[in-house]
């Protein structure tokens, strides 16, 4: 993985120490709250409901074991004992104190990771694919290139104060893993006829109070005028952006308004000024950064089948080992690996994406031992270990139990995305992990969810749709109505190659009703779908109607559909 030079441990130290003297002088009362609070949000710390929270870059979601014991610290020594990763490859702790954020700032430098631009309305952390660098479908090793974007976009001048935040993702495999089309740009890189590295740019995806997917506005960018491109796309953003309504200052409504074509041709323009300046990335920028996603000293190791693998175990441990091995265990470019997802949604007991401090020790003991000291951490919100080898399987199953991270539900129901909602966040207008727990304790027999198969639920506390609600098969997005929490539902979400948004069915229902709507849900799904059928699927061949009808037909209360929260 990417190591700091002279030049990234400089830059980070020092803007450690710059942060110090701001907290100090907040502190002291010489620089005021409103002053303050720019300078914060760009060090990723925010103030919620009881606690200050701090945002952690995880740059396209790769960190070593030696990283992860540093977070493990950061959790024990200045928060409560945990910490929360999240949607998009950040990791969140949400009990912090304005005193000891320059002290985790300065932990986080010793090991070559920051808070810078995790938050504030500048470009935030590139998330890319989980399985970067050892997909089977994978086309192009996105790394080096998101390492080259994010040393092009860190403390950018020109783009420290644009009229939003704005998200990049970055995809260079058959299936999308990034939710790429709900980003403020999308990129997904591919190799030409000839064999050179390009980009097909999609722009305007968002989700929040207005959920639009990206449009593609240029293919067959060649990789290196990525810098001059991107500069003439923020410029025409910068630009354009609409500054004086917070609601509709993201990108999307801008692509939105002028037509796609049009905002393609306004970049184009602006492009044709810079495009051939000194922005653009050089072969020795690549061969500088490329050195470092190098593979790693793999064996010469047979690939195992199932059966052989599966031999491994313990006549009466066989079936329970087969779920995960189904459900959790990923293929892999080399033969005799594989990846392994470690679940971090335990049914009914922490919220999803929350670790312990001795889960994280646990988990970089497990990555030193079976997977070359490096984790991934996924848009789903759980951790990978990418290189594991088939013999071991086995036995890191075992071991993965005993940290309860084991659980062969990846891509079932209770796989859920979900925002810490209004437990933590000031901007919620309702909670969400009391939902998700509430599912996952309703749903807790794996013999029914593997039954169901494949089904995204999706949970966000407010409009911002920080759990990605607009994309789950089933959503559940926190409103507010006269004071009371209220929770919509929308069915039909997808994310991958098929991304799209689903709809709301109608009116809100009470949070003790939600367990039985899903209940509904899925019980319509059971006796409408065709043979293995999945939940999308059925779902797109029999309409909302049936699904609507028995959501509904046990409600307390009919209420008005709530729009609106904080965008």
């Amino acid at each position: 993985m990417y190591k700091y030079d002279a030049i990234d441990q400089t830059l980070v130290d020092q803007r450690v120490a710059q942060f110090r003297d701001q907290v100090a002088r907040r502190l002291d009362g010489t620089l005021a709250e409103e002053e303050f609070r720019p300078l914060r949000l760009q060090n990723g710390l925010y103030h919620q409901r009881h606690a200050y929270m701090l945002r952690v870059a995880i740059p396209y979601g790769l960190f070593s074991a030696k990283q992860l014991r540093t977070l493990a610290l950061i959790s024990e020594k200045y928060d409560r004992g945990y910490g929360h990763f999240t949607t998009r490859q950040n990791i969140q702790y949400n009990w912090v104190t304005l005193e000891d954020t320059p002290d985790i700032l300065a932990e986080l430098a010793k090991v070559e990771m920051h808070a810078i631009q995790t938050s504030g309305n500048c470009i935030r952390n590139i998330t890319s694919d989980a399985f970067a660098g050892v997909a089977a479908d994978e086309y192009v090793d996105t790394r080096p290139i998101c390492e080259l974007l994010r040393q092009w976009s860190t403390l950018h001048p020109e783009f420290a104060h644009l009229p939003r935040k704005f998200k990049f993702a970055v995809n260079g495999a058959k299936e999308d893993r990034t939710v790429l089309l709900c980003h403020d740009v999308g990129i997904e890189l591919k190799k030409n006829a000839a064999g050179e590295l390009t980009a097909d740019i999609y722009a305007g995806g968002g989700m929040g109070r207005t959920p639009i997917l990206g449009s593609l506005i240029k293919q067959g960018l060649p990789w290196n005028v990525l810098p001059s491109y991107l500069t003439a796309l923020l410029r025409v953003y910068n630009r354009f952006g609409r500054r004086d309504n917070l609601y509709k200052a993201r990108i999307k409504i801008l692509v939105k308004a002028l037509g796609p074509e049009e905002f393609a041709r306004q970049v184009e323009g602006e492009w044709a000024h810079i495009k051939n300046g000194d922005d653009n990335f050089t072969q020795a920028e690549w061969d500088r950064v490329a050195q470092h996603f190098t593979k790693p000293a793999y064996k010469s190791l047979p690939a195992l089948s199932a059966e052989q693998v599966l031999a491994s175990a313990p006549e009466v441990e066989r079936a329970a080992f087969a779920r995960w091995i189904e459900r959790n265990v990923k293929p892999h470019q080399i033969p005799g690996y594989t990846s392994v997802i470690l679940s971090l949604k335990p049914h009914g007991t922490v919220a999803p994406g929350d670790a312990t401090t001795a889960q994280m020790n646990a988990i970089a003991d497990l990555a030193d031992q079976y997977s070359f000291g490096e984790l991934r951490v996924t848009h789903e919100q759980n951790l990978v270990l990418a290189d594991v080898e088939h013999a071991k399987l086995f036995e890191l199953w075992q071991e993965a139990k005993k940290q309860k991270v084991a659980l062969p539900n990846i891509g079932l129901l209770t796989d859920i995305i979900a925002c810490p909602g209004g437990d933590f966040c000031s901007l919620a207008n309702a909670k969400s992990l009391p939902i998700a727990k509430a599912i996952q304790e309703r749903f807790d027999d794996l013999d029914y969810l593997f039954d169901l198969g494949d089904i995204s639920l999706n949970i966000s506390g407010c409009i911002n749709s920080c759990g990605h609600h607009h994309v789950g098969n089933i959503g559940v997005l926190g409103v507010d109505k006269d004071g009371e929490e209220w929770y919509q539902v929308t069915l039909g979400g997808e994310q991958g190659n098929d991304t799209s948004i689903g709809k709301v069915i109608g009116p809100s229902f009470y949070a003790d009703e939600i367990p039985d709507v899903i209940t509904n849900v899925i019980n319509t799904y059971v006796g409408e779908r065709s043979g293995d059928e999945p939940f999308i699927e059925t779902y797109r061949r029999i309409g909302v109607t049936p699904f609507k009808e028995a959501a509904y037909k046990n409600a307390k209360k009919k209420e008005k559909v709530v729009e609106g929260g904080a965008a």
